[in-house]
């Protein structure tokens, strides 16, 4: 299954991959050069494939816990200063995607949408420690009842060239749900309460509406 943010991309490598099949075998003549362009073909449109596949996942609500908002690899779980919503301390836990990973967006928790708002920015690298104030970036808030107000924010990394963002300011969203997809490379960091219990380590792989990341 592929991710409908796929589907126009995948159909143009679709169509480029056979037409280049095809003019390889007429334009070409040494076969160890046809074989090797088609190939280079193939694998070009199983990575276009791969980076926008959509495994469906289980939702199941846990109103105790906050689950990950995208796959990845846990980068950053540190006290820093939020300045564009709270203005106040929180706790940061980055997660990083690297270009094999799913790409899905998924809501962290189930509440109302209090604020969305995209900014346009850099493409640093995705690790960079000011990706999250200077790269193009969406910062999402998330009203829930027990957890209070929780920020997500989806950053573009150096390769990825387009995020999108399905949540809306009073939306009603479902924990697990499709909120969004960050084209080619990217990071999501979550801001919580300070005295929310962490469980995630540094390095630690998670999985998007499965794997928990604080309660």
């Amino acid at each position: 299954m592929f991710h409908k943010e796929g589907y126009i991309i995948i159909l143009f490598t679709l169509l480029f991959v056979i037409s280049g099949a095809l003019l390889s075998e007429y334009f070409i003549s040494l076969n160890w050069v046809k074989i090797t362009v088609q190939i280079a073909l193939i694998i070009f449109l199983v990575l276009i494939l791969q980076f926008f596949r959509n495994p469906k996942r289980p939702v199941s609500i846990d109103e105790t816990r906050i689950v990950a908002p995208v796959d990845g690899k846990v980068v950053v779980i540190e006290e820093v200063f939020e300045k564009e919503y709270f203005k106040d301390k929180r706790i940061q836990v980055s997660i990083f995607m690297s270009p094999v990973n799913v790409h899905v967006t998924r809501y962290p928790l189930s509440g109302v949408v209090k604020f969305s708002k995209y900014h346009p920015g850099k493409y640093l690298v995705a690790w960079h420690p000011k990706a999250s104030e200077e790269n193009e970036r969406t910062t999402i808030v998330v009203e829930h009842r027990r957890f209070g107000d929780i920020l997500y924010r989806q950053i573009a990394g150096a390769m990825a060239k387009r995020i999108v963002n399905y949540a809306r300011e009073e939306m009603q969203v479902v924990q697990g749900t499709d909120a969004g997809f960050i084209k080619f490379g990217s990071r999501v960091d979550l801001f919580l309460p300070l005295n929310t219990d962490i469980h995630v380590k540094l390095h630690q792989k998670v999985k998007g509406g499965i794997d928990i990341i604080a309660g």
